[in-house]
C-alpha cells in the first residue's frame, strides 16, 4: 500500500511538471508513455524485457521532450530493477534545445530527488523487514528445537522412573521371596512334623487346618513374586540385550512398537520366542542380516522375526521350533514358521483378551 502511495506522490510531481506546457497533447502521450512502462515493469518484474521497456521510454524523450518531465516516475521503477543506468538517456534532454522551461526543470529536479529519497527508504525497510523475517525463522527453528530437546528430557525422565519402578518391583520381590517365602517354607515343615509327632486326635483337625492355611499362603506369595518379577521385567532392555548377542554375525534391525502396559507371561513369551530365533540364526542360518518387529494393536500383540538364511524346509520335531510352539502354547498364542530361499521367518500374535480370561478364571477358581 505505501509503495502505490509513494508511486501516486511521483506522478503527482510529474503532472504538475506537464500541466506548465503551453501544449497539453504531448504531455497526456508522455504521460501516458510512463504510466504503460510502469505497467508492464510491474507484470513483468525483474528481467531483461523490463529493462528493455525503461530504456526505451527514456529514449523516447530525445524525440519527445516533456517525457523528460516524467523522469521521477520512471527513475523510481529504474531503481527498484536495480539499474538506475537506464536513465541516461534523459540527461542529454538537459542539454538540448528542448522548449523545457527552468521551473519544469526545477520541479523535475525535486521529483527526481524526492524519487531517490523514497528508494531509499522503501530499500530500507524491505531490509528490516528481511531482518525481522530471518530473525523470526531463526527462533521459530529454535522453538522448535528446544520443544524437541524437552520432549526428549521428558522422555529420558520418564524412562528412568519407569526403570527405577522395575527395579524397586525386583527389590521387592526378592525380598519377599527370601524373607516371607523361606519363613512360610520353614512353618510348613514345622506343621508336617507336627502332624507326624502329634499323638492327640483332638488337636489332629486344627493342625492340618494349620497346615492348609500355610500352604495356601506360600502358594499366594508364590504367585504374587511371580506375578512381580514378571512385570518387572523391562521388555525393551531385555530384547536388546539378546540383539547384541547376535551382531558379531548379523546386522539386526529392531522395530519395537509396543505399549509399557504389557502382561509378565507375554514379555516373558516374547522375550523367549525371540532368544530361541536368533540362537537358531546363529547355528543354522546362513543369512548376515535379522529383522526383528513388535506391535501392539488394539486387540493383540505380533512378533515377526526374519533373517535372510536360505532355509527351504524345516525340522517341525526340532527343540528350538518346539520351545518356541511351547511358549506361544502357554499364551494362547498362533505361532507360524515360514521356511523360503530367500530366509526364515517366525510369525506370532497374542490375543490380549488371554490375560483377562485367565484372571478371571483364577478368581473363579
Amino acid at each position: 500500500m505505501n509503495a502505490i502511495l509513494d508511486r501516486l506522490a511521483l506522478i503527482m510531481i510529474s503532472i504538475i511538471s506537464l500541466s506548465l506546457c503551453d501544449d497539453l497533447g504531448d504531455p497526456v502521450v508522455a504521460m501516458l508513455i510512463s504510466l504503460t512502462a510502469v505497467a508492464l515493469v510491474r507484470i513483468l518484474g525483474k528481467g531483461k524485457l523490463s529493462y528493455g521497456v525503461i530504456a526505451a521510454s527514456c529514449a523516447v524523450s530525445l524525440f519527445l521532450p516533456p517525457m523528460f518531465l516524467t523522469a521521477p516516475v520512471l527513475l523510481f521503477e529504474a531503481l527498484c530493477l536495480g539499474q538506475p543506468l537506464l536513465m541516461a538517456p534523459m540527461v542529454l534532454v538537459i542539454f538540448g534545445s528542448n522548449g523545457l522551461s527552468i521551473r519544469q526543470v526545477i520541479i523535475t529536479a525535486a521529483g527526481v530527488i524526492c524519487a531517490a529519497v523514497i528508494y531509499s527508504r522503501l530499500s530500507n525497510l524491505e531490509k528490516t523487514v528481511d531482518k525481522l523475517t530471518l530473525l523470526r525463522d531463526e527462533i521459530t527453528e529454535k522453538n522448535i528445537a528446544l520443544s524437541a530437546q524437552n520432549k526428549e528430557l521428558i522422555r529420558a525422565k520418564y524412562n528412568e522412573v519407569h526403570l527405577a519402578t522395575l527395579k524397586e518391583r525386583n527389590r521387592i520381590a526378592r525380598e519377599i521371596h527370601d524373607n516371607v517365602g523361606h519363613m512360610l517354607t520353614r512353618s510348613v515343615l514345622q506343621s508336617g512334623a507336627l502332624m507326624v509327632l502329634n499323638k492327640d486326635d483332638d488337636l489332629k483337625q486344627p493342625i492340618m487346618e494349620l497346615k492348609q492355611t500355610l500352604d495356601s499362603a506360600m502358594t499366594s506369595i508364590r504367585t504374587s513374586v511371580h506375578d512381580l518379577h514378571d512385570d518387572s521385567i523391562d521388555l525393551k532392555s531385555v530384547i536388546e540385550d539378546c540383539v547384541r548377542a547376535a551382531e558379531d554375525r548379523f546386522k539386526v534391525r529392531l522395530d519395537y512398537q509396543l505399549g509399557d502396559e504389557i502382561p509378565g507371561e507375554v514379555k516373558i513369551c516374547i522375550v523367549g520366542v525371540i532368544r530361541e530365533g536368533i540362537s537358531n540364526a546363529i547355528k543354522h542360518s546362513k543369512g548376515n542380516r535379522i529383522t526383528i518387529a513388535l506391535r501392539e494393536h488394539p486387540g493383540l500383540y505380533q512378533l515377526a522375526f526374519e533373517d535372510n538364511g536360505s532355509c527351504s524346509e524345516i525340522k517341525r520335531t526340532g527343540i528350538g521350533i518346539t520351545n518356541m510352539r511351547d511358549r506361544a502354547d502357554q499364551v494362547g498364542a498362533a505361532i507360524t514358521f515360514t521356511p523360503s530361499p530367500e530366509g526364515f521367518k517366525v510369525f506370532m500374535s497374542i490375543p490380549k483378551k488371554i490375560r483377562q480370561e485367565n484372571e478371571d478364571e483364577n478368581s473363579s477358581n
